[in-house]
């Protein structure tokens, strides 16, 4: 593992500025992203580690998740397992190497808060509300468009959508579509917040890719995740998690004139 990552560190510039990609870009994106193909067929099965740097790292988690494979991705919170929305046998793969109940629900990541609108209804919401969370650690839950893959969540009608306070992740949704997102452990296992913790998933993912930031040694309360708030109800909202910052996202959403709601 590690010799690759060595390679890989000088290959894809750790110290390059990274940005969210332009879509005007994905023309010449192409030809980074047919080299990478190039590169990954003479890797071997176990050489699935990548460092985050540039263009190529980026390149690297699109065409993984274009043939299927369920990548490990840091994001503002802990680590999560990422796979395509779009491909019914990834989603499938999620639950599977998680172990995790068919009837919990995924959620999804976006690369922007422009693109939350075509996932989910955000007509009752105020004004400016998403644009003061977003990008940030908090999963908001809303009701599902039909334009969300019936494969993901069915007959659940509301979805949670991410945008992660993190470059990669979103640099990777704007180009290969949104993803399907879940913490990097199995149910019921502590999330985990370097790859080293979930070692045992290894083989089951297509890549694992590292960033210069990775802890391996966080208070308790950091393994909590993303908070996750109902906005489904016009007017209101509910806390389903606390999770990362959850007391000032509470304090955003009475700002806004929302209100609390129990079942």
């Amino acid at each position: 593992m590690w010799p690759q990552l060595a390679r890989l560190k000088l290959f894809l510039g750790l110290n390059g500025r990274r940005t969210i990609m332009n879509p005007k870009y994905v023309g010449p994106f192409q030809l980074i992203l047919d080299a990478v193909e190039k590169e990954m067929e003479l890797l071997g099965p176990e050489e699935k580690h990548w460092y985050i740097g540039g263009d190529r790292s980026i390149a690297t988690a699109v065409k993984l998740l274009s043939k299927g494979e369920i990548i490990a991705v840091p994001t503002d919170t802990i680590y999560g397992f990422a796979g395509s929305i779009e491909n019914n046998k990834a989603i499938k793969r999620l639950y599977e190497i998680k172990k995790r109940d068919e009837h919990k629900p995924l959620a999804i990541c976006v690369s922007g808060i422009n693109d939350i609108e075509q996932w989910g209804i955000t007509d009752n919401l105020p004004s400016e509300l998403l644009a003061s969370l977003l990008p940030g650690p908090y999963t908001i839950v809303l009701q599902r468009t039909k334009e969300l893959n019936p494969a993901l969540n069915p007959g659940v009608n509301n979805v949670g959508i991410r945008v992660p306070n993190d470059k990669f992740i979103r640099s990777v949704a704007k180009l290969a579509g949104p993803l399907a997102l879940t913490s990097a452990n199995e149910s019921n296992a502590p999330s985990g917040v370097h790859p080293g913790e979930f070692s045992n998933l290894w083989p089951e993912l297509g890549g694992i890719f590292y960033n210069a930031s990775n802890k391996k040694f966080v208070h308790p309360l950091e393994r909590t995740g993303s908070t996750v708030i109902d906005l489904s109800q016009t007017g209101y909202y509910k806390i389903l998690r606390n999770g990362v910052k959850s007391k000032q996202c509470i304090m955003l959403l009475h700002r806004f004139g929302l209100k609390p709601y129990n079942d």
